[in-house]
């Protein structure tokens, strides 16, 4: 992976992480200093703990990748320690269906005389799983060449022996 492409993903990754903290911030500072613009007896209703959680499982996505490219530039990326960031990049886009779905249900109610935006919105969280699974596929394929790895390394040690 090349200088440019690093720096360029470095930069996306950071600026999400900051605009995802930065909404954080301003949502807990709207419950505490009680300016909140909506008028609801409940300080934390449906839809934003389900943003929070949102936000979190992007976050847990960003860090995932993050190291995932450092391992990338050090030339590490093919190892076991690679899959707990790859699983975490894979657990969070499934917990971001997840909360999908559930924005989808705290919305549904509102949609009762077009049912096709629950049913599009559904489509989108489906969507998200497939990503899901388009990563878990890339999972086999860094696992095989780790395997491939692994079986190159002793191939050259029982070679250097040889030798």
């Amino acid at each position: 992976m090349g200088k440019l492409t690093v720096l360029a993903l470095r930069a996306v990754l950071v600026v999400v992480l900051a605009g995802t903290a930065f909404v954080q911030a301003l949502m807990v500072w709207a419950l505490v200093s009680g300016s909140d613009p909506e008028d609801g007896s409940l300080p934390l209703t449906p839809l934003r703990v389900i943003t929070i959680l949102g936000m979190v499982s992007v976050q847990v996505a960003l860090v995932c990748v993050w190291r995932l490219v450092t391992m990338v530039r050090r030339g590490t990326v093919f190892s076991h320690a690679a899959f707990r960031y790859v699983d975490g990049v894979i657990g969070a886009i499934v917990a971001a269906a997840l909360v999908w779905f559930a924005v989808t249900v705290v919305n549904a109610p509102g949609q009762r005389d077009d049912p096709g935006v629950t049913v599009i919105m559904g489509g989108v969280g489906v969507a998200i799983l497939g990503v899901a699974l388009i990563v878990l596929v890339l999972r086999m394929l860094l696992a095989q060449a780790v395997a491939r790895d692994v079986e190159a390394a002793q191939m050259q040690a029982e070679l250097d022996e040889v030798i």
